[in-house]
């Protein structure tokens, strides 16, 4: 930390005083990679070719498999990403800002040199990794669009989860009761605003610390859907757990872009959906008086308040929008993914798209990047899965956890969360 300050030529008075603070956390966090990048480059190495495969079945231009050589691809790798780590502790030391490029280039070339060095002698199919990424991501972007509009209104929502679960138990069942994927999607927004509703009542009218409800609504939503799933839909599954699913609906011409035409523009409904609520939630967040409203009450709400804003039922109002939010991303999991509802099926998703809020310093754009993250590091599990990769499969289950602690630990103490968020507002 640095001080500057400024004296009066008068009489010696300090007129200005100006703070800088250094934050080492994202340099040192770029350094765990890089010393990680680098003993598979020279204390692990592996000879042969990687061949990556970027053309896809669905698509008409085959652009055909690419290989490169493996030791000397993750060593240049190696050596670029420790410059990059080099450039941050600069940049901090001297408190001057670390562009956003760096973490990105970063994530991108060490992505790149471990799928190298992953794929030694085997082949990556570039189109199904993003493919599954963005299928992964889908549920998470929801959650964390959810939890940046509960957490800007002053409500911390650790309900996610059971948003999830209880969005997605409806959802099957309703779909499967008329038989119609519209009706499903909305049961299991009405869901996740159910949930919503129960935390937003007890947080805001009855003053129950934010996180203990939001625990408290998380284990309560898994034995209830878990006993209905054992005593109701495994009798009846049939009628009660045979859900249609969206189909895939394919963009003309735009689906034939080699590498990304397949991955963005031949989904389902709910992730055209998804590509919808992104922008319109940044754009009414920040440019609407239903934004600036929000946003007041979130970070001042006497302010708020001695301006007219009714304060607590504005924060009720976007709870509830927040949880239907929320329950879009639950119904990918049983209309848009597996087809049944499953107990426990989101598999702590809810905690992940909560660590995407913070993650991305409750902006919902930023949030939404951070949610493909942990998507494509939830997928690369996968991949390297079943391309044999030597790292034990019990490290690969714990890589999109690992994204996740390093991801929230080298960004946190550079976000700042809403001021008012998780405190409760009693008008005087």
């Amino acid at each position: 930390m640095s001080i500057d300050t400024t004296t009066s030529a008068q009489d010696g008075a300090i007129t200005r005083e100006r703070v800088r603070q250094r934050h080492f956390k994202l340099p040192i966090t770029l350094a765990v990679g890089t010393a990680l990048i680098w003993l598979m480059a020279f204390v692990f190495g592996r000879d042969g070719i990687s061949t990556y495969r970027l053309g896809d079945r669905t698509s008409s231009i085959d652009l055909g498999d690419v290989g490169v050589p493996t030791a000397a691809t993750v060593t240049v790798c190696a050596i670029v990403l420790a410059l990059l780590t080099a450039y941050a502790f600069w940049a901090v030391a001297t408190y001057r800002k670390v562009g956003l490029w760096v973490p990105i280039v970063f994530a991108l070339l060490a992505v790149f040199a471990f799928l190298t060095w992953s794929a030694a002698g085997g082949l990556v199919p570039v189109t199904g990794l993003l493919f599954g990424a963005v299928s992964l991501s889908v549920p998470l972007v929801f959650g964390a669009l959810g939890g940046v509009i509960g957490e800007r209104a002053g409500v911390v929502n650790v309900a996610i989860e059971a948003q999830f679960l209880f969005a997605a138990f409806s959802s099957a069942v309703i779909a499967s009761m008329t038989g119609s994927v519209l009706l499903g999607l909305v049961g299991a927004m009405v869901a996740g605003a159910l949930v919503g509703s129960v935390l937003a009542v007890f947080s805001i009218k009855y003053l129950v610390e934010q996180v203990i409800i939001g625990v408290v609504l998380n284990v309560l939503i898994i034995g209830l859907t878990s006993f209905l799933h054992g005593a109701l839909l495994n009798p009846n599954s049939e009628t009660l757990n045979s859900p249609p699913r969206f189909p895939r609906l394919p963009i003309p011409f735009l689906s034939d872009i080699p590498i990304l035409g397949p991955v963005v523009f031949n989904q389902t409904l709910i992730v055209y959906i998804m590509y919808v609520a992104v922008p319109l939630v940044a754009w009414g967040l920040y440019k609407t008086r239903w934004g600036l409203r929000l946003r007041a009450v979130g970070e001042h709400p006497q302010a708020a308040d001695t301006v007219g804003i009714k304060v607590n039922p504005t924060r009720f109002w976007n709870v509830l929008l927040a949880g239907a939010i929320a329950g879009i991303g639950g119904a990918y999991f049983t209309l848009g993914s597996v087809g049944s509802f499953d107990k426990e099926m989101t598999g702590g998703l809810g905690f992940i798209a909560l660590a995407a809020v913070i993650f991305g310093g409750w902006d919902p754009v930023r949030a939404t990047l951070a949610a493909l993250l942990f998507g494509f590091a939830t997928n690369l599990e996968t991949l390297l899965t079943n391309l044999g990769s030597p790292i034990p499969s019990e490290f690969m289950a714990m890589l999109p956890y690992v994204v996740t602690v390093l991801a929230v630990v080298g960004f946190a103490g550079q976000v700042k969360a809403p001021a008012a968020a998780g405190k409760p507002y009693i008008k005087g």
